[in-house]
Order: structure tokens, then sequence, then C-alpha cells
């Protein structure tokens, strides 16, 4: 499996996941983890699940239900990095999750830096004026689709600068 955090060249960075179909987004973490799907166009992501962590059996049997219910055609796992971009213990972890994942299901398996998404997600949750325990209920898979988000995001094709020539004419 060949991982991609978005820190690699372009030639190393060829695309593992197809196009178009939905794709499920993980922000992994050893007490739950957080799950986020995307549309089939690959365009939008949303917040799908927070699974309390069963042990790997009960993992796969509430994944396997998630598979059967979306159909992906792929996982993109987060990759914790220190904000160096150095990889940490959570990453080798996060890389270990990814590696079960591909093994149990043999769908192709892409990274993404997750640095600052539980950040993020919880400036959401706060400013949504959450309590602490709405927030702990919807942090993990807030912070999975604010990830899958970025991955869809980096995947899309950068729109081309508008030109003067392309600008409407002022009236």
């Amino acid at each position: 499996m060949e991982a991609l955090d978005g820190q690699q060249s372009a030639a190393e960075s060829a695309p593992l996941l197809p196009k178009n179909g939905m794709v499920l987004g993980f922000d992994y973490g050893t007490k739950r983890l957080g799950i986020a799907v995307s549309d089939r166009d690959q365009r939008f992501a949303s917040p799908l699940y927070n699974h309390q962590r069963q042990g790997l059996q009960g993992d796969e049997r509430f994944l396997r239900r998630v598979l059967m219910e979306y159909r992906p055609v792929g996982f993109v796992v987060g990759l914790p990095l220190h904000m160096n971009g150095d990889e940490s213990q959570k990453s080798q972890e996060a890389r270990g999750f990814a590696t079960w994942l591909t093994g149990l299901f043999g769908l192709p398996c892409e990274f993404q830096d997750e640095r600052l998404t539980s950040w993020q997600a919880e400036s959401l949750l706060l400013a949504a004026e959450f309590t602490k325990k709405q927030r702990k209920e919807r942090m993990d898979k807030l912070a999975a689709q604010i990830l899958l988000q970025a991955w869809l995001d980096r995947r899309r094709p950068a729109a081309p600068a508008q030109t003067s020539e392309d600008a409407p004419a002022e009236q």
C-alpha cells in the first residue's frame, strides 16, 4: 500500500482511489474513530459516525455494516503529524490502522495530513455553543469530515485564473 500524505512529489502522489464513488474518511483514535463520507462525485464530505472502539472484532463488525450501507471505493485516513511535519507514534498507529483496513476490505487507502483538524472541529463546535457533552459526541466525526474535505479539495483540479479578457464587461 502506497501512502500519500500531501507532502510527496507529484511522481509519488499518483492517486490510488478512483475519481468517482463514495470515500470514507477516518479520524483514527485509540478510543474512538471519527468517520465521514463523501458524495459519489467526491465534492463534499459529511460527518457520519463517532465509533467507540470495541477491539478488532467489534470494529470489524461495525465497519462491515458501514461498508455494506455506503459501498465506498476507498478510504482516507488522517495522518497525525507534528507541527514541523514529522511523524509521531500516532502516525505509525494510523498507518497500521490503514493497513488493517486495506487488508480487511481490499480497498485502496490514502492519507491526509490531519494537523489542526481537531482544533478546527472544536472551534466550530464552541462557536455553535454546544455543551461539552455535545462537543464530545460530535468531535471525531467532524474532524473526519474536515480531513476528508481537505483531501477532496486537494484532488480537485484548480480552477483556471480569470484574466481581464475573461471578466464580464462593465455596463
